[in-house]
């Protein structure tokens, strides 16, 4: 019997499912691999960043479990799975002592809640964020914490047994930022005469090196853009990733990029796709 191909990817919040890895999403799920999407918390901290959606008739919550079902489904993910924690806010907000949320979570209790998912699930491949989190906020640094925590966890069988069979997951990669997908975006907005919010995300002593996996998602940008629009309280259809056309945007950098961070198969480096090495 063949082996079903799968793909798990943890987040932090609704909409970071949209905002990261999520042509990859679109492509995999395009091709009948199963792809799992675990979101670690509720956003519901969340404000509304999208001047034209006007008041809130129900609680942020609420709110964004509908924009995240609609993403979800655009995106063609198999199964959703909410890791129950609160959205801790942005670093030094006062809902960073709330300790229902997930910043504040022992790492642990979060670490097993994780290894359930990955045990029933059991995937081949995992994304999650880098230490650093992607950026500074204090649920993507703990997403990247628990992540790798429940990952070797759940290989061992002695580490939660009531929890299911041990699972080993083949290959963790990191969503990343490359210096070049900037690069090309900003020159995009130049050669449009548009205003260029991206050229001051290219910084001269920047490289690529942590970059070892470009895949090609360009016959997925209008999945990609949908799902973000998906987040209305969050995104504003007339922001700065919408500004160009996709099909200049397609044609200036059609991936998305990754670092490999762990691995039990073989593999070469630079890869373009995530399963290399992956026998179904």
């Amino acid at each position: 019997m063949s082996h079903h191909l799968t793909l798990l990817q943890v987040h932090a919040h609704p909409d970071d499912e949209s905002s990261k890895a999520a042509g990859t999403t679109a492509l995999y799920a395009s091709r009948g691999v199963r792809c799992i999407l675990v979101t670690c918390t509720g956003g519901e901290e969340g404000e509304i960043l999208n001047e034209s959606y006007g008041a809130l008739d129900k609680a942020m919550f609420d709110v964004r479990m509908e924009e995240l079902a609609e993403a979800v489904r655009i995106l063609g993910y198999s199964a959703v799975h909410m890791l129950g924690y609160e959205d801790s806010g942005m670093d030094g907000a006062r809902s960073n002592e709330n300790p229902a949320c997930f910043a504040r979570a022992p790492l642990r209790h979060a670490t097993s809640r994780l290894v359930k998912v990955l045990r029933e699930e059991r995937p081949d491949v995992v994304i999650t964020y880098s230490e650093d989190g992607g950026y500074p906020h204090p649920d993507h640094i703990r997403v990247h914490e628990v992540t790798m925590a429940a990952v070797k966890a759940a290989a061992e069988p002695g580490e939660f047994p009531w929890l299911g069979a041990p699972h080993e997951v083949a290959k963790i990669y990191y969503s990343a930022r490359s210096k070049a997908r900037m690069q090309a975006l900003a020159d995009a907005h130049e050669r449009l005469g548009l205003e260029n919010p991206f050229r001051n995300w290219v910084r001269d002593d920047q490289d690529d090196s942590h970059i070892t996996t470009k895949v090609d998602v360009g016959d997925f940008f209008e999945a990609r853009r949908d799902a973000l629009l998906a987040h209305r309280t969050q995104v504003a259809p007339d922001g700065f990733w919408f500004r160009i056309p996709l099909e200049v945007s397609r044609d200036a950098y059609p991936y998305e990029d990754f670092t490999l961070a762990n691995t039990r198969v073989p593999i070469r480096l630079p890869e373009t796709d995530l399963f290399t090495g992956i026998p179904g």
